[in-house]
């Protein structure tokens, strides 16, 4: 590890002043930055500590929906009783990731911001990562591939997104709230990560020295009947082989809208059209489920020894489609 300034920031006014200084990275719940750090991956000459801006609760909005902010930790949102009761899939999400301590500690803005587990972005005894290191090349293009991305990538970066909870948001069409020098804005969450293409160092739209400040989830008919469903080498603490996300609005068996998104497949949180198009005014039965399911992996591209992913992904997808439908 190497070394670096530690300091709190007092405001999100020192925190953004802090920020826009090359060098500078921010840290909240701190389980993937001070990963990163001991890994020597992540090199800040300045880390600064979010902790005492106030960021830490959940509210309700005007129009009945959600506003969390970015340091409220993982699992106070997981058992938050209107997520358990009116957005199924973020709860189910929150607690499929990571472990009970890891979510304890875990904060919202720092998941939005989660890195790759590419094995190869995060060994620095491998020279080759566009990522890391910006023009040294891919060594996943002829490597280990298993847990590395089916859609989405480039011929510069395959890594798969690991975050579990940005797959519910972009299946209840979230909103990121930022601050930054220039004022605030905001981001539709399936527009907030980028893909890869001839920059994965770039892995989101934020600007030097712009916070997330929080995400809004809107009330819709689409939230209480969602579900999450996600593969893994083994029960707990371990990153997605595939994962689905999925919400349905249901007039009595039809299908009338549908979210569907997918993780561990996509170099981003991977929202598909495609399978929401097959969805929307048929009916919820299996076998509709199934070409929606089809339609979402369509446009996969596959190297050798991650193939499995497209099936495995149209299973987790099937299944949550019928426990968000109320089939399971």
């Amino acid at each position: 590890m190497t070394p670096f300034a530690y300091t709190k920031a007092a405001d999100a006014k020192s925190a953004m002043e802090a920020g826009a200084a090359a060098g500078t990275e921010f840290i909240a719940g701190g389980t993937n930055v001070v990963d990163l750090l001991r890994l020597g991956v992540a090199r800040p000459a300045r880390l600064v500590d979010l902790n005492a801006l106030p960021w830490d609760k959940i509210e309700k909005t005007a129009d009945g929906g959600l506003r969390i902010g970015a340091l409220v930790k993982n699992s106070d949102l997981a058992w938050y009783p209107d997520v358990r009761e009116r957005y199924p899939v973020l709860a189910e999400a929150l607690l499929a990731g990571a472990s009970a301590q890891l979510r304890n500690m875990a904060s919202v803005g720092g998941n939005l911001l989660q890195r790759t587990r590419c094995g190869y972005f995060r060994d620095v005894g491998v020279a080759a990562c566009n990522k890391r290191a910006p023009g040294s090349g891919c060594a996943a293009m002829d490597g280990y591939v298993r847990m590395h991305a089916v859609l989405g990538g480039s011929d510069q970066c395959i890594a798969a997104h690991p975050s579990d909870m940005c797959v519910a948001l972009v299946a209840l069409d979230a909103i990121v709230h930022v601050q930054g020098p220039n004022g605030e804005r905001t981001v539709p969450v399936g527009e907030f990560h980028v893909l890869p293409g001839a920059h994965p160092e770039v892995e989101t739209v934020l600007a030097r020295g712009e916070l997330v400040t929080g995400v809004t989830i809107p009330a819709t008919a689409l939230s209480t009947r969602s579900a999450y469903v996600k593969a893994r080498d083994r029960a707990s603490y371990a990153f997605a082989l595939a994962s689905a996300a999925a919400a349905l609005h249901l007039e009595g068996s039809v299908i009338r809208d549908a979210r569907v998104a997918l993780g561990g497949v996509g170099t981003k949180p991977w929202r598909s059209k495609e399978a929401e198009q097959a969805l929307v005014g048929q009916p919820a039965k299996r076998d509709v489920f199934e070409q929606a399911a089809a339609a979402a992996l369509k446009g996969a591209h596959t190297r050798r020894g991650n193939e499995f992913k497209v099936v495995l992904a149209q299973r987790v997808l099937v299944r949550a489609l019928e426990r968000a439908g109320g089939m399971a």
